[in-house]
């Protein structure tokens, strides 16, 4: 059996794992268009920010692949899926054959058509390493940086760079930062502690032109910068599957078990379309828990098994400059809200069900309210009224209470 992998990042290092788990023996070959091994994304702002070193952000150890029987081809780029004859064509023209195959292609940074992006001289994403790198090496204390993207990248993006530099602009067209994940409030408060740190934001615009190193704003203002980095999103890497004949949505169509509509093809991670266990609905779900649950399930089926993801939804956490934040789920329903100098708290519950939270502060406990909504609890087994307040164990009956402890064992 030749179990072939296309990427290696979460999704990809958790298949390793769970095809392990059944089959011990059959040969497993990694191709990846990265020149280094696999490494925790969310660690490259870290990086920059000098809080780990470099070789502190590999995902496993070093000697991973090799206690796995892994052959990783690094620096070399899946062209093509051939589903008929079961084989990966290669940029170079050579082909790898396939058993199984997993596509766990992640996503790409989507740049807007901007007029005059080209006669930016310093410009950057900040998805890889290698992005980390090469915007690494443009950061000076004279410097000033534009970020376009006032989500999640572009401010872990600032949280890294920030000490580094000149000044941080962040430019977005929404009217609150992280507006994917906070409400009104909560990213007001986030705002103002960025805001003195000395992150200066420009909301509610956008740029319409660049002209070498000056934006200038749909709104009119002009913003002068030495170095340009772009975070407004991503877009999934569908295109192997999708010129393979197999069914793409927003992302690649999957089921439960992580199969493509393709013959022994499987995908997994933040390209690819699962169920949101909040609506119902399918959606990229586009977390490293989920990449990390879907790439074990995904790698468990295709050497033998019949694991199911099933419990997929919207959760992030993430801090800035020492500041925490975990949200989930969706905010709609009945809410309850607790606030404090520095501190956040709103839950949403519908239907007896927790639905979502957003909490800005001290999270740990979070997980207990990850886990009502990912399982999908009645809050009328618990004592909900404890938890809004004192998310804690003692909320849950007995057997529960049990199951939950044992878990963590």
């Amino acid at each position: 059996m030749q179990y072939v992998i296309i990427g290696n990042s979460t999704a990809a290092t958790f298949a390793v794992e769970g095809i392990r788990s059944r089959d011990k023996r059959g040969k497993i070959v990694i191709l990846s268009d990265e020149a280094r091994p696999a490494y925790g994304r969310p660690l490259i702002s870290y990086y920059l920010y000098g809080r780990i070193a470099l070789e502190n952000t590999a995902y496993r150890p070093a000697s991973f692949y090799a206690e796995n029987g892994v052959e990783v081809r690094l620096n070399t780029r899946a062209a093509a899926v051939d589903a008929e004859k079961k084989r990966v064509l290669l940029a170079d023209g050579s082909f790898v054959p396939y058993d199984k195959l997993l596509v766990a292609t992640g996503s790409r940074p989507f740049i807007p058509p901007t007029a005059g992006y080209e006669s930016v001289e310093r410009k950057f994403t900040f998805m890889t390493m290698d992005d980390a790198l090469a915007l690494e090496r443009e950061l000076s204390p004279d410097r000033r940086v534009l970020v376009v993207g006032a989500g999640l990248i572009g401010l872990k993006c600032v949280e890294g760079i920030l000490d580094r530099v000149r000044s941080v602009t962040v430019v977005d067209m929404a009217d609150r930062i992280l507006s994917s994940i906070l409400d009104e409030e909560g990213a007001a408060l986030v705002r103002r502690q960025l805001e003195e740190k000395g992150v200066r934001f420009v909301l509610g615009d956008r740029v319409a032109e660049y002209a070498g190193n000056t934006a200038r704003l749909a709104g009119g203002a002009e913003i002068a910068f030495d170095v340009l980095v772009t975070a407004v999103g991503v877009r999934p890497n569908v295109e192997l599957v999708k010129e393979a004949g197999g069914a793409v949505g927003r992302g690649i169509v999957v089921d439960d078990r992580q199969r493509t509509s393709l013959p022994d093809v499987y995908a997994a991670g933040d390209n690819c379309e699962s169920v949101d266990v909040c609506t119902g609905a399918r959606r990229i779900l586009a977390i490293l828990p989920n990449a990390a649950l879907q790439g074990g399930t995904a790698g468990t089926n295709m050497a033998g098994g019949d694991a199911v993801f099933a419990q997929g939804a919207a959760f992030n956490a993430i801090g800035f400059f020492g500041s925490h934040i975990a949200t989930a789920g969706v905010y709609e329903g009945e809410s309850f809200t607790e606030r404090g100098e520095n501190s956040y708290k709103k839950l949403f519950w519908k239907d007896n069900a927790l639905k979502g939270f957003i909490i800005i502060g001290d999270i740990d406990r979070a997980g207990i309210y990850t886990s009502l909504i990912r399982e999908q609890t009645p809050l009328d087994t618990v004592d909900f009224e404890l938890l809004k307040r004192h998310p804690a164990l003692m909320a849950f009956a007995g057997t529960a209470r049990a199951e939950k402890l044992a878990r963590r064992q």
